[in-house]
Formats: structure tokens, sequence, C-alpha cells
């Protein structure tokens, strides 16, 4: 049974910082890649970023670029995502997913449908 549990969110001050885990169960992860999305209250479901399977690569949304790190420890089965700068509109629920694609070498990482596990997510807060 593939398992992926996040953890870290909480509650900031804007301009704070968090740091997010996903951490994996039941899959060889480090054979995909791993992405996290947010939705705010309200609001559809967005990607935040993505890193492919070798960790060598990363993509983000342009709302969080410069702000956020995604980072992986395939020997964990771990990823991460480090929040920076943070401000009120990153106020959501953060969840990571892993990628339904074995090895995937291209740059499409954007839609939550080339996803086929996700956590159950982590309450993430920032008060003004």
């Amino acid at each position: 049974q593939v398992q992926l549990v996040e953890s870290g969110g909480g509650l900031v001050q804007a301009g704070g910082s968090l740091r997010l885990s996903c951490a994996g169960s039941g899959r060889t992860f480090s054979a995909y890649a791993m992405a996290w999305f947010r939705q705010a209250p309200g609001k559809e479901r967005e990607f935040v970023a993505a890193i492919k399977w070798g960790g060598g690569n990363t993509y983000y949304a342009d709302s969080v670029k410069g702000r956020f790190t995604i980072s992986r420890d395939n020997a964990k089965n771990t990823v991460y995502l480090q929040m920076s700068s943070l401000k009120p509109e990153d106020t959501a629920i953060y969840y990571c997913a892993s990628d339904r694609r074995y090895f995937y070498s291209g740059t499409s990482y954007t839609a939550d449908a080339l996803y086929n596990y996700w956590g159950q997510g982590t309450h993430v807060t920032i008060s003004s």
C-alpha cells in the first residue's frame, strides 16, 4: 500500500519560514518525480513545485519562485518544501504527490492528473 504523509505545517507570521516534509512508503519513490500542490480556501488546487526522480531538476510556480525550495532525500523516501518569505496568500492545505510516470525525463509537471498518489495534506496558515 502506497502512502504519503506530510508534516511540518502550522501557523507563522508573514515573512517567516516553514519546512514541510513528505515521507513515502510502499513504492520505489526514487523512480518517480515528486511534487507539492496547494489548495487555498475556495480555490482550485494548484501546482507549487516539482522535483525530478533523480533530484537534479526542479520546477516552480511563478508565485513561489525564489521563495520556496523543493528537495528530496531518496534514501529516506522523503521530499521537502522549504518555504521562506511567506505571505498571507500562501495560506493553504499543502499536498505532496508522486508522479505516475516511471523515470520520466520530460519537463511537464504542473497538471495534477500526472500524479497518482497523494498525501492527506498539511495546513499552512500565514498571518499578516
